[in-house]
């Protein structure tokens, strides 16, 4: 991928607003209004605890907010032409309702924070094995320098890419890759 002047270009370049161009492919605006929509939605869905950030255990997921979170990854989708779906839940049961509704809506992808979900729900794995649009798992510490039993994730298995320790950017990351990935399947 070049950018102008024909220099290599970042995949990730418009994850931040300091970067990149954040340019929307001009395609998307011959679809139909309908068929657009659906396609131009992401799901953003979150696992437990993540209704405490800020609060909880600040040393390791920093002060940002569920709320900070949202206008994050809501900036990120608009800023790359898409629209977005954010929802956090403490139960198991609900998240993978609403996987199952990205699946009945056609969404175009989802990403995925499913907390401690990610290393013991094998029910969302398999919701998650029915999407067929793309999904990126993000977590945002490392869960791979932390405890044992974290360094296992269920999700990993059905997630076309995992981001993890970039704290809450992570979820602007992991929002333009699964824009990337989808334009370039469309």
């Amino acid at each position: 991928m070049a950018a102008a002047g024909g220099q290599p270009r970042f995949p990730f370049a418009g994850a931040f607003p300091i970067t990149g161009s954040g340019a929307v492919d001009a395609r998307r605006d011959q679809e139909p209004d309908a068929a657009r929509d659906m396609a131009k939605t992401i799901y953003v869905l979150n696992g437990p605890n993540l209704n405490l950030l800020g609060t909880r255990e600040p040393e390791i997921y920093g002060r940002a907010t569920l709320a900070d979170v949202e206008k994050l990854c809501r900036a990120t989708a608009e800023r790359l032409g898409w629209t977005l779906e954010f929802r956090q839940s403490n139960h198991e049961g609900e998240l993978v309702d609403w996987i199952h509704e990205a699946r009945a809506k056609q969404a175009a992808g989802l990403v995925i924070n499913p907390a401690g979900y990610s290393h013991s729900s094998v029910a969302i794995l398999d919701a998650l094995l029915t999407l067929a649009a793309p999904i990126v798992e993000v977590h945002i510490s490392n869960i791979h320098a932390r405890e044992p039993f974290r360094e296992h994730s269920y999700v990993s298995k059905a997630a076309r890419a995992v981001i993890c320790g970039f704290g809450v950017h992570g979820y602007a990351l992991a929002i333009t890759g699964l824009a990337a990935m989808i334009d370039a399947k469309g």
